[in-house]
């Protein structure tokens, strides 16, 4: 009776409880306010779920809770973001501004660059001598190049007309000239005074035709056309001639021509002499650097030229060595084989080889074995260099100019502007109609 009465106590409490929960769940009247005690305790605060969402919460609810977590966060220290430290990796720090070298260093290149460095050095540092209102400095006695300096734009005014100004600087010019002659007058026997012929300015209607020469409408057109070498000028080609450009094959050649034609018009004024022009050195030399005198044997036959070979007093032989313009002097009249290089350079395999071409050219013409033992190998350093990239090929003809003359080495880097534009005005002294 009494395990009757108790089961039946237990089923209305499941009951009673289904009701209970049944009202909870469907009874959206029921308020969750109403609680018992028991959900208020800690126990029971510590294991309720936490709610993920706060779609089902109030607005004010949602903004204490914000506050909450807020406030919460502000107690911690804020976080530091981790810059990693830059890698050193080791650096090689070479002194003076050197370069790495080159592990395979072509010698020939190494040596060019080498001069055209120091001679941009040079070139800058010879500004020390110019004021900045471009005016003629003269630079005192015991200086090395016992020179004058003169602006580009000055030399302009000095050839465009002859005021007061412009004439005491030709004569500082002339006078820079004068004194270099001195200067070498104890170097070599029979060493004559320049000349003021190979200084007079260029005229205004000169150095007029000389721009218009140059302008962009006669690019393309023939300026000057020469018969006996067939060589024909065009603008574009003239244009080498300006400042800062780098001459070319047509214009050296035409030039030593006219050289050879002056000698002719006055041959008591000036050495009897040859010109080869710029290929024949690329002839002669074979690959391997020797001599290949058969390449070169009809260049120069009597019938040809009109005279002996053997009977000039110098033989003038232009070398082009990639970018850059040299000489060679076969020298009969004093006995030596010459090298000139405006940056100072030598060159033992050209002397070589143009010693074994005058031995097998006397040999073929004349008939005769000549001994060129006690012949001097001359490197001339004494000589006007250059400062700067471009003015080798000019240096190169005014050697020629002045060595033709018999004349000593007397010009400088301030003349080569003068020494462009009246290059230029001789070439259009045969200008065609």
């Amino acid at each position: 009776m009494v395990f009757f009465t108790w089961v039946l106590n237990f089923q209305g409490a499941l009951a009673s409880n289904r009701k209970r929960s049944g009202s909870k769940r469907c009874n959206p009247h029921f308020n969750h306010k109403n609680k018992t005690l028991h959900s208020n305790s800690l126990v029971f605060q510590r294991f309720k779920k936490l709610r993920f969402s706060s779609m089902d919460q109030s607005p004010e609810k949602a903004s204490s809770s914000l506050n909450d977590t807020v406030s919460r966060l502000s107690r911690y220290p804020d976080s530091k973001l981790h810059v990693p430290k830059e890698v050193q990796a080791p650096v090689k720090h070479l002194k003076f501004g050197l370069s790495i070298p080159n592990p395979n260093p072509n010698p020939n290149h190494d040596f060019l660059s080498k001069k055209l460095s120091n001679a941009k050095k040079e070139a800058f540092g010879s500004f020390k001598y110019i004021n900045k209102d471009k005016e003629v400095v003269t630079v005192e006695e015991d200086d090395e190049d016992s020179g004058s300096w003169l602006m580009a734009d000055a030399f302009d005014k000095l050839s465009l007309n002859h005021s007061d100004n412009d004439s005491k600087a030709y004569n500082k010019l002339l006078k820079s000239a004068e004194r270099r002659t001195n200067k070498l007058k104890d170097s070599g026997p029979q060493v004559k005074v320049v000349t003021h012929e190979l200084f007079v300015p260029l005229t205004k209607d000169e150095l007029a035709e000389v721009s218009h020469a140059f302008s962009a409408e006669n690019k393309k057109k023939i300026l000057v056309s020469h018969e006996n070498s067939s060589i024909d000028i065009q603008g574009e080609i003239l244009q080498c001639l300006k400042p800062g450009s780098w001459l070319n094959d047509e214009v050296i050649n035409l030039y030593l021509e006219l050289l050879k034609e002056r000698e002719n018009r006055e041959p008591k004024k000036f050495l009897k002499c040859h010109f080869f022009n710029t290929f024949f050195y690329k002839k002669l030399v074979s690959s391997e650097g020797g001599c290949n005198y058969k390449a070169v044997k009809r260049w120069t036959s009597q019938r040809k030229l009109g005279y002996c070979l053997f009977d000039c007093d110098k033989i003038f032989v232009p070398i082009h060595k990639d970018i850059h313009w040299c000489l060679a002097v076969i020298n009969k009249k004093d006995r030596k084989f010459q090298y000139l290089d405006s940056l100072r350079g030598r060159d033992g395999k050209v002397l070589n080889a143009l010693a074994n071409y005058f031995v097998e050219e006397v040999r073929d013409k004349s008939r005769q074995d000549i001994d060129i033992s006690s012949w001097e190998r001359d490197h001339v350093e004494d000589l006007p260099a250059q400062k700067n990239g471009f003015d080798c090929g000019m240096f190169m003809l005014k050697y020629i100019d002045f060595y033709s003359r018999g004349l000593s080495l007397s010009f400088g880097q301030e003349h080569m502007r003068y020494f462009r534009s009246r290059t230029a005005k001789e070439i259009l002294r045969l200008r065609a109609d």
